[in-house]
């Protein structure tokens, strides 16, 4: 049959839009999108059948309306959903790092629903700082005598930097000279706020001579950054915050402090060494310490410094400071995060993460050995066993802190276990894991206790729906942090 012959078979939008399957979608969505989806389908189709004259045969009205159906609702579907994180690694990246307390999401609501007092004094009725409401907690929280918020840790240290050294060098020991992702690498970041880099050291050790030899009359700071995402082992040496501090006062430089992560909890307590806490640097006594909000903090995406009132008024002052301001949503999570903090034992029961860290191994043990026989249960299974082993705090930003973690280890009926994790993916609600030797772990360090009935749903969902035929993929894990690393 020729191609134009093919054509008069297709029936008009007008003939889709009165059949049963697109009625009901108008309902639920509209009129404008349905059409505009119908339209769109049958121009494909056009094409196809152009292309594919002899071979194609033109689908009845009822299957053409079933296939624009799903194609809408499809695309309907937003593309940023929940989702059950069993991948074992609680700061991942590509799932949004930390969840929210409900205290900051009841706070954020608030704030959304109606207006709000994000520069007005209720008491006064004069203008006040949007950042009124996160500053005295900071403060009080780290003892530092000023702080500010913008969007990322990345913007903090961009304008730290082009704020206080423009036109000025800034020391960094060669070691410290981080590239963690997103195009983001200490050196370019420092040419942008149009600061100077002056590395000094080498690559394994940096001495306080060496910081001591390099100051002349166009410094401008000392900068330590914390390498969060990499460590030098073996043959290592560093200077400690408070010589660098010592020299910075000795000299009449800021020392500035990039910790990352921006720990409020002590993480040693649960094994994580090492991370540092913005409050130990202040009192430390360095200038400006600069760390994220949505990491260890646990709170909303936001790029922290706290330090001396000078400085931090300066960059205030900068232009960029408004360029790279944060939203009331933010500053009402973070507030309501923050608040939590003033009570630790609250903070660990009530931030999200901390939850998940300070679980007891054992409680993770039970709840694997009763998962499992549900799990086992679905068709799609063909064995589900509790297995002990390990999940990690971030990724890209702390991807040697590990923790002791239960999992549940699926062995695929029928798929490969890439295959079943792929229709996990896309299955509602969504159940991200990891595949690990062959079988598919749900990781339960990273699962909140009340998420445990939504994956044995989302599995029982998996198992009465055809495969999906899910594409050829050799990787070790399903869904991997490394390809996420972190912007400080």
């Amino acid at each position: 049959m020729s191609t134009p012959n093919l054509f008069r078979g297709i029936p008009s939008v007008h003939e889709l839009l009165d059949s049963p399957p697109l009625r009901k979608l108008v309902d639920q969505v509209s009129h404008r999108v349905v059409a505009d989806g119908a339209r769109t389908f049958l121009d494909d189709l056009r094409i196809d059948l152009q292309k594919k004259a002899h071979e194609t045969i033109v689908p009845s009205m009822a299957e053409l309306a079933e296939k624009i159906a799903r194609r809408i609702l499809s695309s309907e579907q937003p593309s940023l959903q929940s989702v059950v994180n069993a991948t074992g690694v609680l700061l991942h990246t590509g799932l949004g790092r930390a969840p929210l307390a409900e205290e900051a999401i009841a706070s954020m609501n608030k704030v959304a629903r109606d207006y709000a007092s994000v520069e007005l004094d209720l008491a006064t009725g004069k203008r006040s700082q949007r950042l009124d409401s996160v500053t005295p907690l900071l403060a009080q929280l780290t003892g530092a005598e000023d702080a500010l918020v913008v969007n990322n840790n990345a913007a903090a240290t961009l304008l730290a930097l082009a704020a206080l050294t423009a036109d000025r060098e800034v020391i960094v020991s060669r070691g410290q000279l981080v590239e963690i992702g997103g195009s983001y690498r200490l050196p370019d970041v420092l040419e942008a706020s149009g600061a100077r880099l002056r590395e000094v050291g080498t690559t394994n050790k940096t001495h306080l001579s060496d910081y001591e030899q390099a100051i002349n009359e166009q410094t401008g700071a000392l900068l330590r950054v914390h390498t969060s995402n990499y460590r030098v082992v073996g043959f290592t040496a560093e200077v400690e915050l408070e010589r660098l501090v010592s020299l910075g006062r000795e000299r009449g430089l800021p020392v500035i402090d990039d910790v990352g992560s921006g720990a409020l909890f002590d993480f040693s307590q649960v094994g994580c060494q090492g991370e540092p806490r913005p409050m130990d640097s202040i009192a430390a006594g360095a200038d400006l310490v600069l760390f994220s909000g949505d990491k260890l903090l646990g709170g909303p995406q936001a790029g922290i410094a706290v330090g001396r009132r000078a400085l931090i008024k300066q960059m205030l002052g900068h232009p960029l400071a408004r360029a790279l301001r944060v939203d009331k949503l933010t500053l009402a999570a973070l507030a309501a995060t923050l608040r939590l903090y003033r009570d630790m034992s609250a903070a660990e029961q009530k931030i999200p993460l901390l939850q998940l860290i300070t679980t007891p191994l054992e409680n993770l043990r039970n709840r694997a050995e009763r998962l499992a026989p549900q799990l086992a249960a679905c068709q799609a299974v063909a064995a589900a066993e509790p297995v002990e082993d390990v999940a990690y705090l971030g990724g890209g930003s702390v991807p040697e802190q590990q923790l002791a973690s239960w999992c549940i280890a699926l062995t695929p009926q029928n798929d490969r276990p890439d295959q079943l994790a792929e229709r996990l993916r896309t299955a509602t609600p969504a159940v991200v894991g990891r595949v690990q030797r062959d079988r598919l772990l749900i990781d339960l360090r990273s699962v909140f206790p009340r998420q445990d009935q939504l994956i044995v749903q989302s599995l029982q969902e998996v198992a009465s729906s055809p495969s999906s035929g899910a594409a050829e993929s050799t990787s070790d894990s399903a869904v991997s942090d490394q390809g996420h690393d972190e912007i400080p």
